[in-house]
């Protein structure tokens, strides 16, 4: 079959080559792979910045947002074939920590986990996938067009729980949240702000284009200009943090609310910076602030995803995905162009 692989840790070697058909296994789905979305992760693994292969392979198949429809399923399971279906991307290690053997595997504690196109396991960018059922989600079928959203909306949905736990510490009734980043995350993350009945504001760099018009489609308020200005006009109760960009993580947390709650959802390359830290942490402790990371998912995440994507509007979560390549003409969908919101491969 054809599949979009790399050898990692080698920039330059990201093909669509012939790859063997998967071996379906007596609890695992067999998959006919739909669409694959294209995000930072993969760049920086075609980049050569990290990867690992699994055992004995010298490529990886990349990709880890996954779409794809059941052809076969196990007796007894959930699925039948014709059922949409999105893979879950973090396998709890074999020989679990704590955190895995309560199947909170998106918060393993030695590091041993596996992830679907990242990590000692094959990802979805191929023509067939297969997976245990145990670790797929059905999605509905008006979703067919936009399900290859699921999983970046899962990181946004386990961010806004993690705001909700922590916020719960104490009488909690936030009104107003800033999303710092217009992309798929930032998006998705302000799309589960508007339904939660938050007054939304999204700030990014762009001043025109599809971004602006997504916000405000939403009845949100988009904004733009210096970070700490925003903070300082907007007061935010909460902050979704999804650019990983250093002076804007800075300006949050420095100008930073009581009681209000940051997390952290970009990655950011390594930087020196005069950050004040002193200052953030005097802010913090007298002001009861928090900040917190938050990265993959867990099972119950893609449930609560898939039902915000069934909640959404159909033809905006469309509008997100600007760009859709050809699984043979993978460089282009690995080619930034300006306006790009998510790209997306369609493997069929």
């Amino acid at each position: 079959m054809r599949a979009l692989t790399v050898v990692p840790l080698k920039a330059g070697s990201l093909a669509v080559t012939d790859m063997p058909d998967p071996n379906r296994g007596d609890d695992e789905l067999l998959v006919e792979g739909l669409a694959l979305g294209v995000c930072g992760t993969d760049h920086e693994i075609s980049e050569g910045a990290y990867g690992w292969a699994p055992d004995g392979a010298e490529r990886l198949i990349l990709g880890h947002e996954s779409l794809g429809r059941v052809l076969e399923a196990p007796e007894g399971s959930e699925f039948a074939p014709g059922d949409l279906v999105v893979g879950i991307v973090r396998m709890p290690d074999p020989q679990p920590c704590v955190a895995c053997a309560h199947d909170e595997w998106d918060m393993c504690r030695n590091g041993e986990y596996t992830e679907h196109g990242i990590k000692q396991i094959h990802g979805f960018g191929s023509r067939r996938w297969s997976i245990p059922a145990e670790h797929a989600v059905k999605l509905a079928p008006n979703l067919e067009k936009v399900g290859v959203l699921l999983e970046p909306t899962t990181v946004v949905a386990k961010a806004w729980e993690q705001v909700e736990r922590i916020g719960s510490r104490a009488y909690f009734d936030p009104k107003k949240v800033l999303v710092t980043g217009a992309g798929p995350i930032g998006l998705l993350g302000a799309l589960i702000g508007v339904q939660k009945g938050l007054e939304v504001y999204v700030l990014d760099r762009a001043t025109e284009g599809i971004k602006p018009e997504l916000v405000e489609a939403l009845g949100a308020h988009y904004v733009t200009g210096d970070a700490v200005e925003q903070m300082t006009t907007i007061a935010p109760d909460v902050v979704i943090e999804a650019t990983g960009a250093v002076p804007v993580i800075s300006a949050v947390l420095a100008n930073n609310v009581p009681y209000g709650i940051v997390c952290l959802t970009g990655i950011s390359a390594p930087h020196e910076s005069e950050v004040d830290l002193g200052f953030i942490n005097r802010d913090l402790v007298l002001d009861n602030g928090v900040v917190v990371g938050s990265v993959n998912a867990n099972r119950r995440h893609y449930e609560e995803a898939a039902a915000v994507l069934d909640r959404a509007d159909n033809a905006w979560l469309e509008r997100l995905i600007t760009r859709r390549v050809p699984l043979e003409d993978f460089a282009q969908a690995f080619e930034r162009q300006d306006g790009d919101v998510k790209v997306v491969l369609d493997l069929t």
